[in-house]
């Protein structure tokens, strides 16, 4: 085993844009796991609930596959992909109907060990 073993943990499907997700990704990039968990615990967007669940399952799976030190993880990649959207019609007046795209997001989490 590497001195540097990476884990990923991806969170998908999630009802929410992408560019909204990328903000509090931003704060959290590159620091250690239990920074980052502290961190979003505090953050007042909807969006930290999310990147909290991936970036800890990341984690457990970097304890429970490769016996890797939570303590001492810390954040090396941390992306959102745009999903699929979901399409929605509003209906408008003269029988018109406009469109509503309810976006979804990918949140990938890959952790780092650190010796």
């Amino acid at each position: 085993m590497s001195n540097t073993q990476r884990v990923k943990a991806v969170a998908k499907y999630i009802r929410m844009s992408p560019h909204k997700v990328r903000r509090i990704l931003n704060q959290i990039r590159g620091r250690s796991y239990q920074e980052a968990l502290m961190i979003l615990e505090f953050l007042p967007y909807s969006a930290s609930g999310p990147v909290w669940q991936a970036i800890y399952s990341a984690a457990a799976n970097a304890q429970n596959n490769y016996n890797l030190d939570k303590k001492k993880l810390f954040i090396d990649e941390v992306y959102a992909n745009e999903g699929p959207k979901l399409k929605r019609i509003r209906p408008r007046a003269q029988g018109r109907a406009f469109r509503i795209l309810k976006p979804t997001c990918h949140i990938t989490v890959v952790v780092k060990s650190k010796n």
